[in-house]
């Protein structure tokens, strides 16, 4: 995990493995912020889809039990989404370097569309 700051503030940024490590063990919850297409056509499962337009800081889950941990495709709207939740006082906030790009890129499973039938599968 690495540490940047943002108006002083300290944002969290995950690689890849240690979200899917965290996962795993269930001490966190993910929150897809891209659009409902690409939610649709492929994702992590199990994440919460909360498209980035609609995205209300005040709004979020509760971190109680659970660290939030926000991703989309690169990396660019957790960031921005991430920023926002500094700003209204949500800590601690993480978003996943790389997006689901580099999740994918890494191998890790997630759910895809069957491009025969256009059903979800199970990918990795």
């Amino acid at each position: 995990m690495k540490i940047e700051t943002v108006d002083g503030k300290e944002l969290q940024v995950w690689s890849v493995q240690d979200v899917a490590e965290a996962y795993a063990k269930g001490e966190i919850a993910l929150i897809d912020v891209r659009t409902p297409q690409e939610y649709m056509f492929e994702h992590i499962e199990g994440a919460l889809l909360l498209p980035m337009s609609f995205v209300n800081a005040d709004k979020l889950p509760s971190q109680q039990g659970k660290q939030l941990v926000i991703y989309c495709g690169s990396g660019m709207r957790s960031g921005r989404v991430a920023a926002q939740c500094l700003a209204k006082g949500v800590q601690p906030v993480a978003h996943m370097e790389g997006g689901f790009g580099a999740w994918k890129a890494a191998g890790l499973p997630h759910i895809g569309t069957d491009m025969a039938t256009g059903a979800p599968k199970r990918v990795g």
